[in-house]
């Protein structure tokens, strides 16, 4: 019989980088065990010098760290204007509740959209539901409205830059001023109508902007219409 001790039977750990990779993550306590190595590794810094392994994960968990924190402060951020938005909604709701007659809806839309939406142009056209489809004499339709002929089968609110056309049409002689729009579609019995807010600025209305707060403001405008005398259309 030997006197020599058979040699210990150690773990079989690849040699391949990548297999070296999946196996450390298939064992993430593989350091607790073997401790004494975190002593001898060490992982070089992209700008040059060398860092232990607790220190390199120390720095990427601090850099996951700031990541999130600057992904919060963004969302804190969202939700602060989400906020100071409802609440400016909620005041021109209840100033549109308080007016009487449409001079006064058309006066409360454009002191608060100028003073607290900071628009630069504030527009209201409204005509009769048939006006929209109607042909003349050619067959044609109204060309000041053949524009607009998607946006109100859509029905949605849109954002962004506008033709020369539909500028000249909505806010006549301002139009030139404008780099970019929002336009709201306004419905109510035998009329429909576009609320249109103008900017100076290209980029203030993109679209790909959301558009919630826009449609409540034209559902909010709409009803207020059925309950006001309008002009003729």
């Amino acid at each position: 019989m030997s006197g020599h001790q058979a040699p210990e039977l150690q773990p079989q750990i690849p040699s391949d980088e990548a297999a070296v990779a999946d196996y450390l993550r298939m064992h993430p306590e593989f350091f607790q065990q073997q401790g004494d190595l975190l002593s001898e590794l060490s992982i070089p810094h992209v700008g040059g010098g060398v860092v232990s392994l607790v220190e390199r994960q120390v720095e990427v968990l601090r850099g996951e760290n700031a990541d999130l924190k600057e992904r919060m402060q963004d969302l804190v951020a969202l939700a602060r204007d989400n906020e100071q938005l409802n609440q400016r909604l909620h005041h021109l709701t209840l100033g549109l509740l308080d007016a009487a007659d449409f001079d006064e809806v058309l006066t409360v839309l454009e002191d608060q959209l100028h003073d607290e939406f900071r628009a630069d142009a504030v527009e209201m056209r409204l005509f009769s539901a048939t006006r929209l489809r109607d042909e003349n004499d050619n067959g044609q339709a109204d060309p000041e409205l053949a524009a607009f002929v998607d946006f109100f089968d859509n029905g949605k609110p849109v954002c962004g830059p506008l033709t020369p056309e539909q500028l000249g049409f909505l806010f006549g002689g301002e139009a030139e001023d404008l780099g970019s729009a929002a336009l709201m579609p306004l419905q109510g019995e035998d009329i429909m109508g576009v609320l249109a807010v103008g900017s100076t600025d290209p980029q203030r209305f993109q679209p790909n902007m959301g558009t919630e707060f826009l449609l409540r403001l034209s559902e909010v405008v709409s009803h207020k219409l059925q309950a006001v005398s309008l002009p003729g259309v």
